[in-house]
């Protein structure tokens, strides 16, 4: 099976001779008159999990991209995010919606150990950090800001710090629920906690659950079960995708008091990934793979009114399964925080727009900073070391491949891809005012009074 790709097809809808040039290079071997890019598979199961951030490989499905590009998907939902990443390792799943940690854990051997890789991005923020009725009931008596009707946002860790020190008076620290060790949702929550002088926890060789040293213990919970376990009152809080903070205004168990639009401007969220070993063997199927999803962001993003038919097919059960009402509550450009607390929120879901989709080296050195910041790894490392592993693991050069291809054929535009050498520029949209460069990993970790920090002599490893 293939996709059809001629170059009088390109010259017609504009493309200049440079992209043309690059697509035939791609193509030699396969004739000059742009013949068929045969993939290697046109049988694949993905994995997911029921959060609305799968909504890309939803729609590639759904809206007939994948088989546009001789593809023919089945897509199954995962227990939890572990089961996923193993499942792709194993080859039952040809490729999987995985944390953007997942890849770069795996690849340095955080948990499991294997060469885990991303040519594409699936989306922009998504996240929320929602507290039970009682914790938010405290924090505003800390904060008469918080007590308005509508309060100004973001909202900090501050008015929580208080009661966090008085649990721990109690001997019965604060628990907050995240959704894997590696997952942004892990260092979200944490970011957000030190970001006021509370400790989250370390992990070191001889504690894997990330509380030594601990203010407030952060434990994990899978995504669909996070507002039952908070109105059982297991937790006091967690860090989840959606549509599972907007379940707990629904159900008037929670209040969201932040996003991570709101922690960390535009931040990557889930990714695409598959093994080294598949993308090697099946490299036309790759780029087919990413076609399809370029194609299915680039849709989501079009506009109002897709957004509101794609939250009609994520409500269905063999996907999100929560009601319509819940996932359009922030998949159609809002937001709710407290009950009745709706405000407009167009960035909150990105599958697009601001470049969503490409695989920035940038964005793979930062989750590699959190994981030493909070001692996931172990020892210091050269800023050397970060480059060198986001580049074994996050694949913009595929990327790059695909929308070559997607641009020669008239689906996308030029003006849509990146021009860059895989690294953003310093980035000042974080809470705490903390600019990230992602050249420079040490010194940014030094830049924190919570955390681990080094700047390593030339030559350690």
């Amino acid at each position: 099976m293939g996709v059809s790709l001629r170059v009088d097809k390109a010259t017609k809808a504009g493309v200049g001779r440079g992209v043309v040039t690059t697509v035939l290079l791609l193509l030699l071997g396969r004739g000059a008159d742009g013949a068929l890019l045969d993939v290697e598979k046109d049988e694949l199961k993905f994995g997911f999990i029921k959060l609305t951030d799968c909504a890309a490989l939803v729609i590639a499905k759904e809206k007939g991209f994948f088989e546009e590009e001789g593809l023919f998907v089945t897509l199954e939902a995962q227990a939890n995010w572990k089961i996923l990443l193993d499942r792709v390792i194993s080859g039952e799943l040809d490729g999987a919606h995985m944390l953007a940690g997942q890849p770069i854990g795996a690849t340095i051997g955080i948990g499991t150990k294997a060469h885990v890789v991303t040519p594409f991005s699936l989306d922009l923020n998504g996240n929320g950090i929602t507290v039970s009725n009682e914790i938010w009931a405290k924090m505003k008596e800390n904060d008469p800001a918080l007590a308005q009707p509508k309060p100004p946002h973001p909202i900090s860790a501050k008015a929580l710090k208080p009661i966090v020190a008085e649990y721990n008076e109690d001997g019965d620290p604060l628990r907050m629920g995240m959704v894997f060790p590696v997952s942004t949702h892990n260092y979200e929550l944490r970011y957000w906690l030190a970001a006021e002088g509370i400790s989250p926890g370390y992990y070191t060789g001889g504690d894997t659950t990330g509380t030594t040293d601990a203010d407030v213990l952060i434990s994990v919970t899978p995504p669909p079960q996070m507002p039952a376990t908070l109105e059982q009152g297991t937790i006091q809080g967690y860090c989840v995708g959606e549509p599972w903070n907007q379940q707990a205004v629904f159900r008037g168990i929670g209040v969201p008091v932040v996003t991570n639009y709101e922690i960390w401007k535009n931040n990557p969220e889930k990714v695409f990934g598959i093994t080294k070993a598949w993308a090697d063997a099946n490299p036309n199927t790759t780029l087919a793979v990413v076609k399809s999803l370029i194609r299915a962001g680039k849709w989501l993003d079009a506009s109002p009114e897709n957004r509101v038919e794609a939250v009609k097919i994520l409500a269905r059960s063999e996907y999100v399964g929560a009601d319509e009402e819940v996932i359009a509550n922030s998949m159609t450009g809002t937001f709710e925080f407290e009950k009745g607390d709706k405000r407009e929120m167009p960035d909150f879901n990105v599958f697009f727009r601001h470049y969503a989709t490409y695989p920035f080296y940038s964005d793979a050195v930062w989750f590699l900073t959190q994981m030493r910041r909070w001692g996931q790894i172990g020892e210091a490392k050269t800023d050397e070391w970060y480059h060198d592993v986001a580049k074994k693991v996050y694949r913009p050069d595929i990327y790059a491949k695909a929308a070559a291809l997607l641009v020669a054929e008239g689906a996308l535009s030029p003006a849509d891809v990146p021009v860059t050498d895989g690294f953003k520029a310093p980035d000042r949209g974080f809470i705490d005012g903390v600019v990230y460069d992602g050249r420079e990993p040490n010194a940014y970790l030094a830049k924190f009074q919570v955390g681990l920090k080094d700047l390593p002599a030339a030559g350690v490893e």
